[in-house]
């Protein structure tokens, strides 16, 4: 599971850079400073849990059975949350009407609340360390 995690990290890093590069560069001409300004929150939430996915697979202080349920709930999340940003802040430039799915932003978000929650559930879990 820890290269799964790890290469799904790698891969939401890769995209939320390139992505980012594409709304500084790209977008800039086709669509408003207020869209930019939210398809770059989408950008900054997908780097932060590729991060986090990172620290999850190389952490030996994560229970395997935890680190399934985070990961899975942080993939979904970042697919839900960032995805239906940056769908919703381009959504001028398709045919397709991305207003109509953008109830999954806010589950997307409580996905990746509730990762960091199972973290925390797996540390409050650990026994006491005594160094």
């Amino acid at each position: 599971m820890n290269k799964t995690i790890l290469i799904t990290a790698s891969i939401l890093g890769i995209l939320g850079i390139i992505l980012g590069a594409f709304a500084a560069h790209g977008l800039k001409q086709l669509i408003t400073s207020e869209a930019i300004q939210t398809f770059e929150t989408g950008v900054k939430y997908q780097i932060y849990h590729a991060f986090f996915l990172l620290i999850i697979g190389t952490s030996n202080y994560v229970q395997k059975k935890f680190k399934t349920i985070i990961f899975y709930l942080t993939l979904i999340g970042i697919i839900f949350f960032s995805g239906s940003i940056y769908g919703l802040a381009t959504n001028d430039l398709s045919g397709f009407d991305f207003k109509t799915i953008g109830f999954i932003t806010p589950i997307g978000g409580l996905l990746l609340i509730i990762a960091w929650v199972i973290l925390l559930i797996n540390f409050l879990k650990m026994k006491k360390d005594n160094n």
